[in-house]
């Protein structure tokens, strides 16, 4: 079960591997992420000292939770095997490639991020894209009626 999307990360980036990863949480940003109050824009993930961290992800705070110094856009660290880690540190480094986070979600009571390694798209590519979906749309409406 999908909790939060980055509608962002397939319109700027070219997407080609996927993981999933666990994510460090606090109990009341759990309570919090289960309610859908999160967002993943402008979310990214950075690796430091051989451990990936999510940083600039905002969850709210939990209404019935006390919290008088929560920070909603603190670091988190994602739990990954250190193949995996080692992987995407290497990938990251050539030029062009980012690790983006793509979505929280529910994986058996669990909640998880799943991230991925991608490519920025070029301008005109982004444009390609808006294009198609267009002349999709446009096609849908004549079919329709």
């Amino acid at each position: 079960m999908s909790l939060v999307f980055n509608r962002k990360a397939q319109y700027e980036y070219a997407i080609s591997k996927k993981f999933i990863a666990g994510v460090i949480l606090s109990g009341a940003e759990v309570k919090s992420l289960r309610l859908q109050q999160a967002s993943l824009n402008g979310s990214y993930i950075k690796e430091i000292g051989g451990e990936l961290f999510l940083l600039n992800a905002q969850i709210n705070a939990y209404s019935f939770a006390k919290q008088e110094d929560y920070d909603p856009k603190r670091s988190r660290k994602l739990l990954l095997k250190k193949s995996e880690i080692e992987s995407l540190a290497q990938a990251c480094k050539q030029k062009g490639f980012a690790i983006v986070p793509l979505a929280f979600f529910l994986s058996h009571n669990r909640i998880k991020l799943e991230i991925a390694l991608a490519k920025g798209k070029k301008e005109y590519e982004k444009r390609e894209v808006i294009k198609k979906r267009d002349l999709q749309r446009e096609s849908d409406r004549l079919m329709k009626g």
